[in-house]
């Protein structure tokens, strides 16, 4: 065979219809049993707002519509995602689920502005709060969120999930704030509570939002997973018998849960190639997890060619 013939293999565990599709069929489930407890939820406070007249249950209530969102485009993602390869995505659509993760951390981002600018005009206006319905309500949120949070935490871990964990966390420190809140303008009247807990959640999502949004950048630019180290994995696939050395290398993310290499192999002899490849695979997918692989043998003088015209050593996609 020749080295042409061998230029690109791909391994077949992740090929038939569309890489982790399993993943993201999982994904979407749980996002969908989530959406239907948070909107559930949503209605609740909607409704208890009403009969109190609290403003603060009522904008709780628009957060949980805006989470409800949120989950709906992370379902979409995690559904899109499943999609099988074609003539114009050769990938699939696996990028959607990081892209849901995207608008899921930018919107939060923009809800994070408005609690703090609600906050900011509590303090200078201060209004009047229900403290018994918001500490009854702020204690069956902590409730949902919590039992929402579990059924997340159950599904594949991805980028789009870790999206919608979020917008439960900051639900839960939401309902958290409201029940001390609540607690604190029950015993001692203090109503500024509300809007400085308001603030410190503020803050703690936001944190957690720019980690996520940091990660997510990170993929879409193709950068190497951030617990992988590419001149330790060229270091690992030259060990291999009969592998002179590795060039050209790049490692990066299909989507959260998938990792792709491509990279020139210099073997001692072509005709060798057929029992190293699969040690390669194995050692790529057993050490690093990475289990779409591209890789090209070449001999000596092949390989020495192409140093001649390209960066030597290696490299990975940045």
């Amino acid at each position: 065979m020749t080295n042409h013939d061998h230029q690109h293999h791909h391994n077949e565990h992740d090929h038939d219809h569309g890489l982790g599709g399993s993943h993201h069929h999982g994904s979407g489930r749980v996002l969908l049993i989530s959406l239907c407890f948070t909107l559930a939820f949503a209605v609740v406070e909607l409704i208890a707002g009403w009969f109190s007249g609290s403003l603060a249950l009522w904008s709780d209530a628009g957060h949980m519509i805006t989470d409800t969102s949120s989950l709906g485009v992370g379902a979409f993602a995690a559904w899109l995602a499943q999609r099988p390869a074609s003539s114009t995505h050769s990938f699939g659509l696996l990028r959607s689920e990081v892209l849901g993760a995207a608008l899921n951390t930018l919107f939060m981002l923009a809800i994070v502005v408005a609690i703090a600018v609600s906050a900011v005009a509590r303090f200078l206006d201060p209004a009047p709060v229900d403290g018994p319905v918001v500490l009854a309500i702020g204690a069956l949120g902590f409730c949902v969120n919590l039992g929402v949070g579990a059924i997340l935490m159950r599904g594949e871990r991805t980028m789009n999930v870790r999206g919608a964990l979020l917008h439960v966390f900051g639900d839960l420190l939401g309902s958290v704030a409201a029940v001390v809140a609540g607690g604190v303008i029950l015993a001692t009247g203090w109503m500024p509570i509300d809007p400085l807990l308001s603030l410190v959640v503020c803050v703690l999502i936001l944190i957690s939002a720019l980690r996520l949004l940091r990660d997510v950048v990170r993929v879409l630019m193709e950068g190497v997973p951030r617990d992988l180290d590419a001149n330790s994995v060229g270091s690992a696939l030259t060990s291999v018998d009969g592998v002179r050395s590795i060039h050209d290398l790049h490692i990066w993310n299909l989507s959260s849960t998938t990792r792709a290499i491509v990279a020139h192999i210099e073997v001692s002899r072509l005709s060798d190639w057929e029992t190293i490849r699969p040690r390669l695979e194995r050692l790529l997918a057993k050490r690093f997890s990475i289990t779409h692989t591209t890789l090209q043998p070449e001999d000596r003088i092949t390989a020495r060619a192409c140093r001649d015209g390209h960066q030597c050593g290696v490299t990975a996609a940045e």
